[in-house]
């Protein structure tokens, strides 16, 4: 009896949990999303290039048979726009390049990409010439990949943008990309 009626509660509570007429319980559901890092081998083969999706959240790694490694990532600004300046805490999109490589004492490692490049100084331009921002606006700089504050791996499943800017990994996934990506690597990064 005892058994029935655990099983029944089982069976209710479940129901209950995954009851989609709440648009409260699909978006909590959601929201706490658990994604893991997913790879095709054990190294890449050739050249790699690195393309991020900022509507997906997630920074997809390319080498010379296609598709390597996936990593859930977060970013900066909710929403997701394009960086305009220096200080809205907006991601920039476009195409890159990592620059510069280095261990990091808060974020695990940092890959600096070479934004401002020369295609987000002209978007910088065209914005200021058409009054989209301030005349004395400045396109700021040091966007990066990296990981996130020691032991909050649990920002990137909850999707939380907290970043200035960059792209932030967990910080076991920071540490393997950071293993097998060279200065040098395209960076993608759209929305």
């Amino acid at each position: 009896m005892k058994t029935a009626i655990f099983i029944s509660c089982v069976f209710v509570g479940g129901s209950l949990l995954y009851n989609n007429s709440s648009p409260q319980t699909s978006q909590t559901f959601a929201s706490y999303k658990i994604s893991k890092a997913k790879k095709t081998s054990a190294k890449p083969v050739g050249p790699v290039r690195i393309v991020i999706d900022k509507s997906d959240y997630e920074l997809t790694v390319y080498d010379a048979q296609g598709w390597y490694a996936t990593y859930p990532v977060v970013f900066g600004n909710n929403p997701l726009l394009d960086k305009k300046v220096e200080g809205d805490r907006c991601t920039p999109e476009g195409s890159f390049k990592i620059i510069a490589k280095k261990p990091h004492e808060k974020w695990s490692r940092f890959m600096l990409i070479d934004y401002p490049n020369q295609q987000s100084l002209e978007k910088f331009k065209q914005r200021k010439q058409s009054g989209e921002i301030p005349k004395n606006a400045t396109p700021g700089g040091g966007v990066g990949i990296h990981g996130t504050w020691p032991h909050e791996d649990f920002i990137i499943d909850r999707y939380k943008n907290w970043t200035l800017g960059c792209i932030s990994l967990k910080n076991n996934d920071v540490q393997e990309l950071y293993s097998y990506v060279p200065s040098g690597t395209p960076v993608t990064i759209k929305k």
